[in-house]
């Protein structure tokens, strides 16, 4: 992951501690007020958003404790590696696409952020600009050239 991503997982977790958490305990206690509990929706509903929030805490504190981050200035300029962005062209086409390689739990393909653990990347990781790669996805084989790594 990067620390880019990592930091922004630190952020989810302070917020959903300090904001999402609190506001959970109060929405229970103003349903709590509503009497019989057995047929309070607005009760279940708070109860079933506790555990959703509880449940991304606990899964964003142990994606931060296992965290690897990656410092994409550790490798050559010019080398294909978590945390840098990489424009290739594909044989064929004349519109050059880029991406950012990121650890899964911070890909976002429509923001230009692809995960380490796609087709794409594996395709691209370790090589470096100027090189020709075929990359193999769920949609057949691609022939590319890294014009840029930054």
């Amino acid at each position: 992951m990067t620390a880019e991503g990592k930091e922004k997982l630190e952020q989810e977790l302070e917020d959903l501690k300090t904001k999402k958490r609190p506001e959970v305990i109060e929405r229970i206690k103003i349903a709590r007020g509503f009497g019989d509990l057995s047929e309070n929706s607005e009760y279940e509903s708070a109860k079933d958003e506790q555990s959703v929030v509880e449940s991304r805490i606990s899964q964003v504190e142990e994606m931060i404790r296992f965290a690897d981050v990656v410092d994409a200035n550790d490798v050559d300029e010019d080398e294909v590696s978590v945390g840098k962005k990489v424009t290739f062209l594909e044989d064929g086409d004349d519109d050059p696409e880029t991406y950012q390689i990121v650890g899964a739990a911070e890909s976002d393909p429509i923001a230009g952020k692809i995960s380490n653990e796609s087709p794409i990347a594996q395709g691209l990781l370790g090589r470096h600009m100027g090189d020709k790669v075929q990359i193999t996805t769920p949609g057949g084989s691609m022939d590319v050239t890294i014009t840029k790594v930054e």
